[in-house]
């Protein structure tokens, strides 16, 4: 895995998303490497506005040709904005994950745990390793 599927500056999870910080929101999306495992991607069952999440539990569902697939919370918040351009758009959390194919905000009210929070470097370790 090259150093630009895995960019520097974002926190990475076990389970393939990624997030990015700003005070108390983070903004989540999955990971390259999932969305390749996953193939073109056909649905994102978004969640709505308000909606609270608890950390490590299913936020919300891709559907791709291939399978359905759950995208964990990396913390306890509440969601205050989905990418509402996947709608009609499913494909740009293929075309681009890290950038037009994020998929949540969240407001969080708690801290993500430890193994929420790997770097690039240990993400990509991770899945050169063989992580699921």
């Amino acid at each position: 895995m090259s150093e630009a599927k895995a960019p520097e500056g974002r926190n990475y999870t076990k389970s393939h998303e990624w997030w990015t910080a700003d005070g108390d929101r983070v903004t989540v999306g999955i990971t390259d490497h999932a969305q390749s495992e996953l193939t073109d991607i056909v649905f994102v069952d978004l969640p709505a506005s308000g909606k609270a999440v608890q950390g490590g539990t299913s936020m919300l569902a891709l559907e791709s040709v291939k399978t359905v697939a759950d995208v964990y919370a990396p913390a306890d918040g509440v969601v205050v904005e989905a990418n509402g351009e996947l709608k009609n758009h499913p494909e740009l959390v293929n075309q681009d994950p890290y950038g037009k194919g994020w998929l949540v905000r969240l407001k969080l009210s708690g801290t993500p745990p430890a193994d929420q929070k790997l770097t690039a470097e240990e993400y990509r370790a991770f899945v050169a390793a063989g992580g699921p």
